[in-house]
């Protein structure tokens, strides 16, 4: 069963994605987030974050560390080994700019960074309205030491499609 009605694509609890690649191979852009299974330990949430990211097309993971402010705490996730999963394989991580959310942290913007990871600001939008609060991601950014060449909003158009089809091309052994 195709499922491409949906707006997200969600990380299993075992690191697959609940659309299958014939799906995925149709989509120009493929957002991965979790959505249940927030307290996994420590090793189990990595792996399975990690088993997202070896997706060849997987370009983006939104929400990297789940948290809700005042609500749910970060994943127990090894960032370290996530930000390097990322960086290797041309994947970006995400700036949610949503005021409950703000995930990235700066601390954890400038841990990627350091790491060599690359960025993606997300405004995780489900109206218009919504669209006003990316100045909240920008401020994580720019707290967390990013610089306009860290994250692909920062280019036109046709640099953004480069950075992700070299992200493609990266997760795909260079076929692309």
């Amino acid at each position: 069963m195709t499922k491409l009605d949906r707006l997200r694509v969600d990380i299993l609890s075992d690191g697959m994605l609940d659309l299958d690649d014939d799906a995925l191979r149709r989509l120009d852009l493929v957002v991965a987030a979790i959505h249940s299974e927030f307290g996994l330990p420590r090793e189990k949430q990595t792996k399975r974050i990690l088993r997202a990211l070896d997706s060849k097309y997987v370009s983006i993971l939104a929400r990297p560390t789940g948290r809700l402010l005042l609500e749910r705490d970060a994943f127990d996730i090894g960032l370290g080994r996530v930000f390097r999963a990322a960086r290797a394989r041309g994947c970006f991580l995400e700036i949610n700019a949503q005021p409950d959310r703000r995930d990235l942290s700066d601390v954890c913007c400038r841990m990627a960074r350091e790491e060599g990871a690359k960025l993606s600001l997300g405004s995780d939008a489900h109206r218009i309205g919504d669209f006003a609060t990316l100045a909240f991601g920008t401020d994580q950014a720019r707290r967390g030491w990013l610089e306009a060449d860290d994250n692909i909003n920062t280019r036109l158009i046709p640099g953004s499609k480069a950075l992700l089809a070299a992200g493609r091309q990266t997760r795909n052994g260079g076929v692309t």
